[in-house]
């Protein structure tokens, strides 16, 4: 038998080869991958249009086109809706410190409450007074209670101020304007607030024998005003030793006090141009020339009544 040489069979295909630069091989891939990662990033920052209509595709994914400003969120957006609604250790922090002041109060006022039922003792108020969360420098003011009113004490007292009980709440006021007797009334007290009524005027003469003490010319003109509108009122400071206006002539502490003494400091003030005024104290307010549009300003605690001008009414000129 004759033996036949059989031809190998060439593969179906045979390949071709390559004659792309081995550098774009490799670089190829990493293009795809790089794009690949664009479009995705791309898909995960764009905002769907709703909820309902975001997919998931695993297999194939279609270009971003025609993005709009309104479908795109930044990082500074997603961050600000983060924090919109996530709740922080600060704002956790501030809610628990108001709650536990909360309950010290509670506490305080309860305590407060106890010791004024055992002790059985009410006093009233002399004068206009502030009301305090506590006895020290530090304390906030809450608030004032008017003069001649009747209030509960708990028999606690520090550093010149009573604890007492108002509306069933702890507050502290200063001692010195608290008694055991409900205050009469000044006899003269009517016949002021008729004059005022009236409206005090510049003019007339004082006839009560006090004066302005060697003062200069303008705290002489106060002086002569009010001594001639309210004569009740006897005593007048004027020179002293210290700082301020007092050692130079130019203030007067006019020792009056309650709704007398808030008649004459609105009377110096509407007077401030005729009398050389420059400002005025008077319950821990100010009025000055230089901030007149403002009206009376709140002034900060100084610590008493005489401090804080309760008692009198000062007048400082040019």
């Amino acid at each position: 038998m004759a033996q036949h040489r059989h031809k190998r069979e060439a593969p179906a295909t045979t390949p071709r080869p390559s004659r792309i630069p081995r550098s774009v091989l490799v670089s190829a891939p990493l293009a795809v991958v790089a794009t690949l990662s664009a479009v995705t990033m791309g898909v995960l920052a764009a905002e769907p249009a709703t909820n309902d209509n975001l997919l998931a595709s695993s297999g194939t994914s279609q270009p971003v086109t025609g993005t709009s400003a309104d479908s795109t969120v930044d990082d500074t957006t997603l961050r600000r809706r983060a924090e919109g609604t996530t709740v922080s250790r600060s704002q956790i922090r501030t809610a628990a410190k108001a709650e536990s002041a909360a309950r010290k109060d509670i506490s305080v006022d309860k305590k407060a409450r106890q010791l004024a039922k055992k002790l059985d003792d009410k006093v009233w108020t002399t004068d206009l007074l502030n009301l305090w969360d506590g006895p020290t420098d530090k304390a906030d003011k809450l608030g004032v209670i008017d003069a001649l009113k009747q209030v509960s004490v708990t028999g606690r007292k520090q550093r010149g101020r009573t604890q007492v009980v108002i509306d069933g709440q702890s507050r502290w006021v200063t001692s010195d304007y608290l008694s055991a007797k409900k205050p009469k009334p000044e006899p003269e007290a009517q016949p002021e607030v008729q004059a005022k009524s009236a409206g005090p005027s510049l003019g007339g003469a004082c006839s009560n024998g006090t004066s302005a003490g060697g003062a200069g010319v303008n705290i002489q003109k106060v002086h002569e005003a009010v001594c001639a509108n309210w004569p009740s009122i006897s005593t007048y400071g004027t020179l002293r030793g210290g700082g301020g206006d007092h050692p130079l002539g130019r203030a007067v502490d006019i020792m009056v006090s309650g709704a007398t003494g808030w008649a004459v400091a609105e009377f110096v003030r509407a007077n401030a141009a005729a009398l050389g005024v420059n400002y005025v104290i008077h319950a821990q307010n100010i009025w000055s020339v230089q901030r007149s549009g403002e009206g009376w300003r709140a002034m900060p605690d100084r610590g008493s009544s005489t401090a804080n001008h309760y008692d009198h009414v000062h007048v400082s000129v040019y």
